[in-house]
């Protein structure tokens, strides 16, 4: 595990963070990743900008469990001012324990990174 969070006193924006995070998912670096903020949802934004990247913001079980399974996501988001610690590592837990089905949701998850593709070929 490797901790990207901010150190006491310490003064960084949560853009770098997430962007440091999913570009290390996108090469390869690592296979999955967490990232909090207030919401969740700027993290999530950044990360999504990175292609190769889904990130997903999960907010209670339905979500974090199918952000995995029919999503594929590599990158969970949550929100420390919205979400009680103790009910977001429960979320965690099940993210964790989750795994991408495929089936039906293969030719969807290969659109999505057909997306991706699109786009960084424009650039």
């Amino acid at each position: 595990m490797v901790d990207f969070g901010v150190k006491e006193n310490e003064n960084i924006d949560y853009p770098e963070i997430a962007c440091s995070v999913a570009e290390r998912v996108a090469a390869g670096e690592f296979e999955i990743a967490i990232l909090c903020c207030g919401t969740g949802i700027g993290m999530a934004i950044v990360a999504n900008k990175i292609p190769g990247v889904r990130a997903a913001v999960c907010y209670d079980p339905y979500s974090a469990e199918r952000a995995r399974m029919r999503n594929n996501a590599q990158v969970m988001s949550m929100g420390a001012l919205v979400i009680d610690p103790n009910f977001a590592k429960m979320i965690t837990d099940i993210w964790l324990s989750s795994e991408f089905q495929g089936g039906r949701f293969l030719p969807k998850v290969n659109k999505i990174m057909a997306i991706d593709e699109k786009y960084r070929r424009a650039n």
